[in-house]
């Protein structure tokens, strides 16, 4: 399966394994890229050098490509780009910044850059920063959100339309029949997130994976959107926020109840109660947990099928 981000990445299908804090370890980006496709270390839960330990450990698992996603809003963000470049990590996911702030640094050291966007609006920030290509992310993602709420289905052919570079499609996207549709809306490519949690590699803690395996239609909702949008299942800890919201709360009391830590608390140390758990809509769709080449292939397969289904409908 070659097009734009196979070549782009060197990968041998247009899958991206999302960076996600406390869930992509390298264990997972290993597992992922030994797949076919492109895994990602997620940084933004990473000390430093922990992040090294990650990516060497990682180089040693995998002989293809993979990458990291770095946040662009936590702190010792110069300390985690040398890593990067100091450990010959050729591919980088940026979000939550401003693209234009590392996208030169990057690929003037030899990365290929990607930026993370939830509009068409900052997807042209994105290509007129030079990056390589975009992720745009819709409503129904986990984690952190973009306040547009704009759906992956409308998204995604608006910011087509307003592109020339690759577009990677991301929001609710965990089968193969939801990878051919975001590419028939224009996509070159998927980054899946919430199905890679509910996989044998994952890091985020088994009581986690299991609540996202129980997770229904409904389970989640975006909220802290004074803060950081995030996309959460519904616990105890939502509903102290629905509680506190009823009192039209200052931003900082929202900061007050999220505290620290708490999505460390969630997913990493499955704290079900008063953890973050941070995880999209299409968690009703995902029923088990797999090893990543299970994923891969059943995703794969579906798409093939799917696709040969579509030549029949006409």
């Amino acid at each position: 399966m070659s097009n734009k981000i196979t070549s782009l990445f060197n990968i041998q299908y247009p899958i991206i394994q999302a960076g996600m804090i406390w869930n992509s370890g390298w264990k997972l980006a290993s597992a992922s890229s030994n797949s076919g496709i492109l895994g990602l270390i997620g940084a933004g839960s990473m000390y430093p050098e922990v992040l090294r330990e990650h990516i060497q450990k990682c180089k040693q698992a995998t002989d293809k490509p993979f990458g990291v996603n770095v946040p662009m809003l936590y702190p010792n963000i110069e300390e985690i780009m040398a890593i990067i470049v100091d450990e010959g990590v050729k591919i980088v996911f940026t979000s939550a910044g401003n693209p234009k702030t590392w996208t030169a640094w990057l690929k003037e050291r030899g990365v290929t850059v990607v930026h993370v966007v939830s509009s068409v609006k900052f997807a042209l920030k994105a290509q007129e920063a030079g990056v390589d290509a975009v992720v745009a992310e819709g409503f129904e993602a986990g984690g952190h959100n973009g306040r547009e709420e704009s759906t992956t289905l409308t998204l995604i052919p608006m910011v087509r339309e307003a592109l020339d570079i690759p577009l990677i499609a991301a929001g609710g996207i965990a089968t193969g029949k939801g990878m051919l549709a975001a590419m028939i809306l224009g996509a070159d490519g998927v980054q899946v997130g919430s199905r890679f949690v509910a996989s044998v590699e994952s890091s985020a803690h088994q009581a986690f994976k299991d609540e996202v395996v129980k997770a229904k239609e409904g389970a989640t909702h975006l909220t802290l959107k004074e803060l950081a949008p995030v996309r959460l299942i519904k616990n105890k800890f939502y509903n102290d926020l629905v509680e506190l919201y009823k009192t039209t709360p200052t931003v900082e009391k929202l900061k007050n109840l999220l505290g620290r830590a708490r999505a460390k608390r969630g997913m990493f140390e499955g704290d079900l109660e008063e953890g973050e758990l941070e995880i999209g809509q299409i968690a009703g769709l995902i029923h088990d947990i797999k090893p990543v080449a299970a994923i891969v292939k059943d995703m794969l397969a579906e798409y093939s099928a799917a696709k040969q289904e579509v030549h029949t409908m006409f």
